[in-house]
């Protein structure tokens, strides 16, 4: 079963001294923590574009749809 979420239970407890969110350049939104006790917590966040496509049949009513594409 696939898990939903990632989790860090090496960050449980700690006291964070900044956090920062970079904006998206391109290469997805970056999350910078840093701790109290000198470590630091990286994440990269990044929205990959889908597509759907459809391949359909008009008329009068409601269209047919003949093949739909999910990419």
């Amino acid at each position: 079963m696939e898990q939903n979420y990632v989790e860090c239970p090496e960050l449980s407890g700690k006291t964070i001294q900044t956090l920062r969110i970079y904006k998206d350049t391109g290469d997805g939104t970056d999350l910078h923590i840093e701790l109290t006790d000198g470590t630091s917590f990286t994440c990269s966040l990044s929205h990959l574009p889908t597509i759907k496509a459809s391949l359909y049949k008009g008329g009068v009513g409601t269209p047919e749809t003949i093949r739909d594409y999910d990419v």
